[in-house]
């Protein structure tokens, strides 16, 4: 099910017509990694990949951060 919402928000990524529409895109796949990676640590018991989870979920909220600040801003300058 994750693999499959993954791909539909690729296909999202690619046919978004606005950067906001692409950026909620890009964090809808880096949540979708987040839980992979959970689910991935429950199923072989190895629960250092939570750890993993839990530093992806981090730079994927720092990202999202910058990407807000970015469009506020306006967009690229020329």
């Amino acid at each position: 099910m994750l693999a499959l919402a993954m791909l539909m928000a690729a296909i999202r990524l690619g046919k978004g017509p606005s950067l906001p529409d692409r950026v909620v895109a890009i964090e809808l796949i880096s949540s979708m990694v987040v839980g992979i990676i959970g689910v991935h640590a429950l199923d072989t018991g190895v629960l250092s990949f939570l750890d993993v989870a839990i530093v992806v979920a981090l730079v994927a909220f720092l990202a999202a951060i910058g990407f807000a600040r970015f469009i506020e801003r306006g967009g690229p300058r020329e």
